[in-house]
């Protein structure tokens, strides 16, 4: 039997909806249809915005994470934070594989699922550990990937979890790639996390050596790591929330000059007035971050009469994977600061 392409056949509630907005999916891996994937799931990768949720609601412990991420997909059949709408990736093994699939893979394969968790019927059996400093939840468990989803192999020559990492924001450098020309001044907000540092280093490559390369970080310790891997030009330590504050420092930084594209990237809400304070008249302003608001970003433009280009980050893009992979490989720096963080 087959389902519906985009997965409609698994939505519980409300009927008519697709997977991501509706609220609840049917998670029963017992049955697969014709064109699904079966995947035994090991370890989640939340996306970072819920995830700092999930931590502050619960406090910074690791139990309680973890029955917070059972509990919402036990109600809901995916992990879809309720509160900041995202979800996130994961890698498993393939475990069956619809008659109706033409993919090449074979069971037994490990792939990363490169669509959100949010639309992902996922079946929790057990959280074996929860990763608090770098946002990933080891599990045992199954999930089902529609016709229309995209996955991507993982790389062999570096560890599992470095791979979810960086693929869990793969849509972000490709994507600055394309809005960053020779020449422009770039401002990175959250230049500090992961995604942060591979738009910073892909900024840097395309705006090239008449470029500035620009990273606002909510610490001093992440100052010396960025300058290091040699990402930017200027860094600098702001609040994004506080949007007239971020504005005057980054003046400061530029000797008054705004940005002709700045990415956001952070995983914490009301960033977007920084973000758009910050730009250029015609300049372009890319949300990749979760937390963002659309109501908050077009009213607040409009508010003080600012023309700019507001871009709502896709995490997906036509070889997006491989990009970001490679991004990273090339880069010894790079990779060593990713083996840190997440082998």
């Amino acid at each position: 039997m087959r389902g519906n392409p985009f997965g409609t056949h698994r939505v519980v509630e409300p009927k008519g909806l697709l997977p991501q907005p509706a609220w609840k999916l049917d998670n029963d891996t017992t049955k697969l249809y014709d064109n699904e994937i079966l995947i035994d799931v090991l370890t989640l990768n939340v996306d970072a915005a819920s995830f700092t949720q999930i931590k502050k609601e619960v406090g910074n412990n690791e139990s309680k994470v973890a029955e917070k991420i059972l509990e919402i997909v036990q109600k809901r059949g995916k992990m879809h934070n309720p509160v900041t709408g995202s979800g996130g990736m994961l890698i498993g093994k393939v475990k069956k594989i619809g008659k109706d699939m033409n993919v090449p893979v074979q069971i037994g394969d490990t792939i990363a699922t490169l669509v959100s968790l949010s639309l992902t019927p996922l079946n929790l059996k057990k959280i074996v550990k929860v990763h608090l400093d770098k946002e990933q939840v080891d599990v045992e468990g199954e999930a089902i990937l529609f016709e229309t989803g995209v996955f991507a192999k993982l790389p062999c020559d570096m560890p599992q979890s470095v791979a979810l990492a960086i693929l869990d924001v793969a849509g972000a450098p490709i994507q600055t790639a394309r809005l960053v020309s020779p020449g422009d001044t770039v401002l990175i907000i959250g230049a500090g996390g992961k995604s942060g540092v591979l738009c910073s280093y892909v900024a840097k490559k395309y705006a090239g050596p008449t470029g500035q390369v620009i990273g606002l970080v909510h610490s001093e310790r992440s100052i010396d790591e960025l300058r290091k891997l040699g990402c930017v030009d200027e860094v600098f330590v702001a609040d994004a929330q506080d949007a007239v504050s971020t504005y005057e420092k980054f003046m400061k930084v530029t000797g008054g000059k705004s940005a002709d594209v700045v990415i956001n990237v952070v995983n914490v809400p009301d960033t977007e007035m920084a973000s758009i304070l910050c730009t250029q008249e015609g300049g372009v302003v890319y949300f990749f971050s979760m937390a963002t608001s659309f109501t908050k970003a077009a009213l607040g433009a409009e508010g003080i009469g600012k023309d700019v280009d507001m871009i709502i980050g896709n995490g997906y893009a036509e070889n997006h994977a491989d990009f970001a992979i490679e991004i990273v490989k090339e880069n010894e720096p790079l990779l060593e600061m990713f083996m840190r963080r997440y082998a």
